[in-house]
């Protein structure tokens, strides 16, 4: 079952960037489905926000989740699938604008540059008002005059890259969520084989904007923030436990004893086992990196 409201422009107008459709959307079906090499409009891009509900967007051998709050931007010559699964319980709604033009394609690659190909605004953001106060020119005021819809959406997209440059010097309340988030599970879980991806997943995030975001937060990477966890508990151990210290590794995450005695020495200067027998003039019992 879909319910849409949506619309379409068509002309062959090339010299200036141009409105082709715009929507408000609800899915419940898993038919819903928007592969990159079975559509009409090549060299188009795409922007679609999630309001409610939960989409998903396969990309680079990457599938990233679409909760509520985030947007997918794409260019549908890249290859792509953005779609709805049926499992979820709540069905997907959502708002979405295709533009055309080379203009349009090179904010893309800049939004992409910044924040990867999902990004993180509210509802009540300028962006996403201004998404709203074009479908209501269309279908309250009747407006469909190329140029008029045109100068409309290039008011958006300097909103979107307004925002965009925000972000990066801003960290706002949602992506403190995200970054508390991952900090959490890396925190409960420093001792399981942790990727980027698995973080990334865990948090509903590209990969590539959570390390931006955790570098502007925290000055710092996810896995280096997960390497520092780990450091401080082996640390402790060694220093309050008779544990083996190839068992102290294991414990902390680490893949093997080399790789622990390697890992050690960068921060302490010396392996383990000197650490654990050296006689220091202030024995802490623990060290923290953050």
């Amino acid at each position: 079952m879909v319910h849409t409201v949506s619309y379409a422009f068509r002309n062959d107008d090339t010299s200036i960037m141009t409105l082709d459709s715009i929507g408000w959307q609800i899915v419940s079906s898993k038919e819903y489905r928007c592969p990159s090499d079975d559509r009409p409009d090549p060299g188009h891009v795409v922007f679609q926000y999630t309001l409610n509900g939960q989409g998903y967007l396969d990309i680079k051998n990457q599938t990233i989740p679409l909760p509520k709050g985030h947007a997918l931007l794409v260019k549908i010559s890249g290859e792509h699938c953005y779609y709805y699964k049926h499992e979820n319980n709540e069905p997907w709604e959502f708002i979405w604008i295709n533009i055309r033009g080379d203009e349009a394609s090179r904010i893309w690659d800049m939004i992409h540059d910044n924040e990867g190909h999902v990004i993180l605004r509210n509802a009540d953001s300028p962006l996403i008002q201004e998404l709203w106060q074009i479908i209501h020119l269309i279908h309250q005021e009747n407006v469909t005059d190329k140029y008029r819809l045109s100068m409309q959406v290039y008011r958006w997209l300097l909103i979107l890259v307004q925002t965009s440059r925000d972000a990066e010097r801003d960290i706002g309340a949602l992506s403190i969520t995200t970054i508390e988030k991952c900090k959490k599970f890396i925190r409960e879980n420093y001792a399981s084989p942790l990727t980027l991806d698995l973080l990334a997943s865990h948090c509903d995030i590209n990969k590539h904007y959570l390390c931006r975001l955790f570098q502007k937060s925290e000055k710092t990477s996810p896995l280096a923030y997960l390497k520092d966890r780990r450091i401080e508990v082996a640390i402790r151990l060694l220093r309050t436990t008779e544990l083996p210290i190839s068992q102290i590794g294991q414990q902390c995450g680490f893949e093997s004893p080399s790789y622990f005695g390697k890992v050690f020495r960068q921060y302490m200067s010396m392996s383990p086992k000197e650490y654990r027998m050296n006689k220091l003039e202030f024995p802490y019992e623990a060290i923290y990196y953050e």
